[in-house]
C-alpha cells in the first residue's frame, strides 16, 4: 500500500472555506466523488448526507481510502491510499473541480480556485508514518493563540489545545477519538491498528511534543 499526504490551497492563498456550508460541502464531496462511477448525487440535501454519514454508510466502489483529513481556512490536508489504479488522481481531480464549481457558483466568481497542481507527499519512512496523522489533526491549533507554535513543539497549555481540537469538527480527529462526526468518509483501520486508543495517544503526544518537534520532518 502506498500512502500519500495530499494538500492544496486557494490561489494567492485566498480562503476557500468561508462558512460552515462550504466545509460541509467539501466533506460531502469527499464522499460522493470517491467512487468509480460519475457522481450523481452532488445536489443531495446536506442533511441527508450528514444522516447517512453518522450511520457509517460507506460506498462500495471506492477509488481511494481516506485515512485522515483536515480543512483549514485556505487549504486542506488529506491522507490517502489508492484502492484502484489511478484512483488518487481521479479522486483529487473530481474533488477539486467539483468543489471549485460549487464555490464559484455560490460566490459568483470565475477562474481558478486552487493555486496549482495538488501536492502529493509520499509517506516512505516509519517516522513520517507515525507523525503524519497527528500532524494533520493538529493543524487547527493554528487558530488557537497559545498554540500557534505547535510545529516547533511549543504548546503553552496542552489541556486548552486538546479542548480546542475536541471542538473543531472539520477533521477526522473526532472520529478517531470515538466521537462520530463523518465516519462514512474514513477508513480508520490502518491507524486504529497502530495507535489503539487514539485519544490517549494524542493527549500524551501533545504533552510530550516539546522533545519531538514536527519540523524535523518535511511534512508539506
Amino acid at each position: 500500500m502506498e500512502l500519500y499526504h495530499v494538500l492544496n490551497r486557494g490561489v494567492d492563498k485566498r480562503n476557500i472555506f468561508l462558512d460552515t456550508q462550504d466545509r460541509a460541502r467539501f466533506v460531502h464531496d469527499m464522499y460522493e466523488f470517491n467512487d468509480t462511477e460519475t457522481a450523481k448525487n452532488v445536489g443531495r440535501l446536506m442533511s441527508d448526507f450528514v444522516s447517512r454519514s453518522l450511520e457509517g454508510g460507506i460506498q462500495g466502489n471506492r477509488v481511494v481510502n481516506l485515512h485522515g483529513w483536515c480543512l483549514m481556512k485556505n487549504h486542506y490536508h488529506l491522507l490517502i491510499s489508492e484502492t484502484a489504479e489511478g484512483g488518487l488522481t481521479k479522486f483529487i481531480r473530481k474533488l477539486n473541480i467539483g468543489y471549485a464549481k460549487y464555490f464559484n457558483e455560490k460566490y459568483q466568481r470565475v477562474g481558478t480556485l486552487f493555486q496549482g497542481r495538488t501536492k502529493k507527499v509520499h509517506i516512505t519512512t516509519d517516522a513520517h508514518f507515525l507523525y503524519i496523522l497527528h500532524y494533520i489533526h493538529l493543524n487547527p491549533l493554528d487558530f488557537l493563540r497559545d498554540a500557534k507554535g505547535w510545529r516547533s513543539g511549543s504548546v503553552k497549555n496542552p489541556q486548552k489545545a486538546l479542548a480546542h481540537l475536541a471542538e473543531y469538527r472539520w477533521s477526522s480527529y473526532l472520529d478517531y477519538c470515538g466521537k462520530k462526526n463523518f465516519p462514512s468518509v474514513l477508513s480508520m483501520e490502518l491507524f486504529a491498528d497502530v495507535f489503539g486508543d487514539y485519544q490517549n495517544v494524542i493527549t500524551e503526544y501533545i504533552r510530550d511534543m516539546q522533545t519531538e518537534p514536527f519540523d524535523s520532518l518535511s511534512l508539506e
